[in-house]
């Protein structure tokens, strides 16, 4: 059984199903998975038994209220406290030597129970995928001391609670968060601390926005190969970093609307999604109405 950690609020609780519902449609039939949830604060029941209905036969849960467990650090205001609770992760989860995180915000399309068994971290104290920096990215990585050709986005993780245990390194990773400079505050503590200590993976296991972008091929292609780009394209995990498909019509907007479609009518009614956009998904995941809004987003960014 594969120990997965996610971290979401009750208002959150959608997108948690639908990244669920990926990582059942995308693993082997014999999968199954103990998933660990980090909250803010208590989920309702009925909410707890949607997902047990919904997956119990291959998955199990429990939740781990972190209320108040990050005191002394700054927590960004754009950002939900929850999703600093990784660094808490060695300390809170005493019982596991390693285990795989993954955000809410995510679309799987890849088997992570299957790279879960075959990741073997050794002395890493990570594996994560790498970002391929755009223009300013490098810059403002170097400067605050992460390595900007291996700065790793933390949306997907397999976390060797061991050896980090041993290293002290919750303890590192909070004393990085007192500072109020840091544009993706966890991020970019794990990226200061665990700088030189990384098992890097394929990039299609959390594949982020500028991945499937045309014009960020080039930035890409500096730091994987050509027939990462296509596999990527194919079937790499999507990420979704900056808007949400769910709010904004974004890159590989109709692959969530799709898993979102296929969730339980009782899971859908937690939640009132933006209604022009439910509509513009409609629209979207029909043949002629995906043909038409792909050559009009196309045809915008030829005009920028």
């Amino acid at each position: 059984m594969t120990p997965l950690v996610i971290a979401f609020t009750p208002n959150y609780f959608v997108p948690a199903a639908v990244t669920l519902k990926s990582i059942a449609q995308s693993s082997a039939a014999g999968a199954r998975y103990e998933i660990i949830c980090l909250v803010t604060e208590d989920i309702p029941e009925r909410q707890k038994a949607l997902l047990e209905k919904a997956y119990g036969d291959r998955m199990t849960f429990s939740y781990v209220n972190l209320s108040g467990r990050l005191q002394g650090a700054y927590v960004d205001p754009r950002y939900s406290e929850a999703a600093s609770y990784r660094l808490l992760l060695p300390e809170i989860l005493p019982e596991y030597d390693t285990v795989a995180y993954i955000d809410c915000d995510v679309i799987v399309r890849n088997d992570i129970s299957d790279l879960y068994e075959k990741t073997y971290l050794k002395n890493f104290l990570l594996a994560a995928v790498y970002e391929a920096p755009i223009e300013k990215q490098a810059e403002r990585w170097a400067s605050i001391g992460c390595d900007p050709e291996h700065y790793f986005n933390s949306g997907f993780l397999i976390m060797n609670l061991k050896k980090m245990r041993e290293e002290g390194t919750s303890g590192k990773l909070l004393d990085a968060l007192k500072v109020d400079y840091l544009e993706f505050p966890d991020q970019d503590a794990l990226n200061q601390v665990c700088k030189g200590q990384v098992f890097p993976l394929p990039p299609i296991y959390n594949s982020i926005r500028t991945f499937f972008l045309p014009q960020y091929k080039n930035d890409f292609l500096r730091h994987y190969q050509p027939e990462d780009w296509e596999e990527v394209q194919r079937h790499g995990t999507i990420h979704y970093t900056g808007g949400k498909p769910w709010n904004l019509f974004t890159v590989q907007f109709g692959e969530w609307w799709k898993v979102y479609r296929e969730l339980p009518d009782a899971m859908k009614a937690e939640w009132s999604p933006n209604k022009k956009i439910q509509v513009l998904a409609s629209i979207y995941l029909t043949a002629p109405g995906r043909w038409m809004m792909d050559t009009v987003r196309n045809i915008s960014r030829l005009l920028k």
